[in-house]
């Protein structure tokens, strides 16, 4: 029973982790109606990277790493800037739901694809299957059976981009997991991050704080404090008593934050063809994920 309930709360935890996350790419819009995509870039992750410092030392966050560790948190940490960047351009031209959903959707399959081509990590005809259904999903989820190559356009390429660099730095972080905690990994990443993306901002005056509106502190608050820090380290927690299996899973509630905040702030449109591509990418990553713990309850039983 109390093992029930402590899962329980570190379902809670999660959820609530992932519907910030969800609702932070509609706030991300908002903000871009009142800042440059550059200044906007920089105070998210600068926000972060200083809130999640006493949480670090809070949870008494082992600072030790390696050599190779530090290489992939800067790697990460550059990459995490690109994806800021490409995240309020994307949002700028964009809708909120549509990207919150094709990011969220393809990501987990295009690291399964690298890892498979770049790192050579085995696959079995279950894992074929799971890959086959999630790339069915996302070419649903780009619409090139209604609209062939139209997600090609600018309000989808920087989405794409989103995607593609995120994967990558999931792959970093996965690399780095053996090397460095979670927690000190975020602070690192968050430090470089909010960095690089001063140098880029500073030619547009981030430090203007007269330029800058309440609403786009409220906003690039949500999305530094609650989207970023908060949720991140419930993620992490909730993530080491649940398991990278079932974490994994949880991502697919990002989008249902995504398009209905979206909805309500901005009346975007849900498309049948978003919620289908997005279920059959779930589904994907269901397959990818269960075989060895479905052949562990076979044995047991």
């Amino acid at each position: 029973m109390n093992k029930t309930e402590n899962k329980t709360k570190y379902f809670i935890g999660m959820i609530i982790a992932m519907i910030f996350w969800g609702i932070a790419w509609t706030s991300g819009k908002v903000t871009m109606e009142h800042s440059s995509p550059q200044v906007a870039a920089f105070w998210r992750y600068f926000i972060s990277f200083i809130s999640i410092i006493p949480v670090v030392f809070y949870l008494k966050t082992s600072l030790k790493t390696d050599k190779v560790g530090i290489i992939y948190m800067i790697l990460a940490g550059l990459l995490s800037a690109a994806f800021n960047y490409l995240f309020f351009v994307g949002l700028s031209h964009g809708e909120a739901g549509y990207g919150g959903t094709i990011v969220t959707s393809l990501v987990p399959l295009l690291t399964y694809v690298m890892s498979i081509l770049i790192l050579g990590t085995k696959v079995n005809s279950r894992q074929v299957v799971a890959l086959s259904v999630g790339f069915f999903g996302a070419i649903i989820l780009l619409r090139i059976p209604m609209d062939g190559l139209g997600f090609l356009n600018i309000n989808s390429s920087y989405f794409l981009l989103c995607a593609l660099v995120w994967a990558v730095v999931t792959i970093l972080a996965q690399k780095a997991s053996s090397r460095a905690n979670p927690m000190l990994y975020t602070l690192i990443v968050f430090g470089i991050t909010s960095f690089v993306n001063m140098i880029f901002a500073m030619p547009y005056h981030p430090f203007d704080f007269a330029s800058l509106d309440s609403i786009f502190w409220w906003n690039i608050l949500f999305i530094g404090l609650f989207s970023g820090t908060f949720s991140m380290t419930l993620f992490f927690i909730s993530a080491s008593h649940l398991g990278a299996h079932q974490a994994g899973v949880f991502m697919f509630i990002v989008p249902i934050g995504a398009i209905v905040s979206s909805w309500i702030v901005y009346d975007e449109r849900i498309m049948l063809s978003t919620i289908i591509g997005c279920l059959l990418s779930f589904v994907a990553v269901i397959l990818f994920n269960t075989k060895k713990r479905f052949r562990a309850n076979i044995k047991k039983n």
